[in-house]
């Protein structure tokens, strides 16, 4: 599935069709952590490192089905270009991974590690969080 195509020609007419987005063809939803609240649910539950990374995760027990994801890099992983390389690559690893691989009504949270996670072959990183995420899974 292809995503949307931009709005051609007139600027007016730009609100009239879809953005360009992203489409997941699986139907459970991934969202993004947006509160400290929820990172810390997730910081004494189950964990499993990898060598690219800390994955946390929780199962909520809400009832809701989506997974939800969150990403972090502490100042170790290096200055702010380092960080957002880093967090750009766990961003695409659980984009790729999540929908397939994730339990439903799940929150996890990745952690960075300083001179790997922005280093690591892309390959070993889908690995890594496939090995997490089965380690983590009841």
């Amino acid at each position: 599935m292809t995503p949307p195509e931009a709005p051609q020609g007139n600027r007016k007419d730009a609100g009239e069709t879809l953005p360009a987005v992203s489409v997941c063809a699986d139907s459970r939803s991934v969202s993004v952590m947006k509160t400290r609240k929820q990172y810390l649910a997730c910081n004494n539950k189950r964990r499993q490192g990898t060598p690219a990374f800390l994955l946390q995760a929780r199962n909520r027990n809400d009832g809701d089905s989506t997974i939800n994801v969150g990403f972090t890099c502490s100042k170790k992983v290096g200055n702010a270009v380092a960080r957002n390389r880093a967090k750009r690559r766990l961003r695409e690893v659980a984009r790729l991974i999540l929908p397939e691989h994730g339990l439903a009504g799940w929150d996890y949270v990745l952690i960075g590690r300083k001179d790997v996670t922005a280093t690591r072959e892309f390959s070993k990183l889908l690995a890594d969080l496939k090995y997490a995420l089965n380690k983590v899974a009841p």
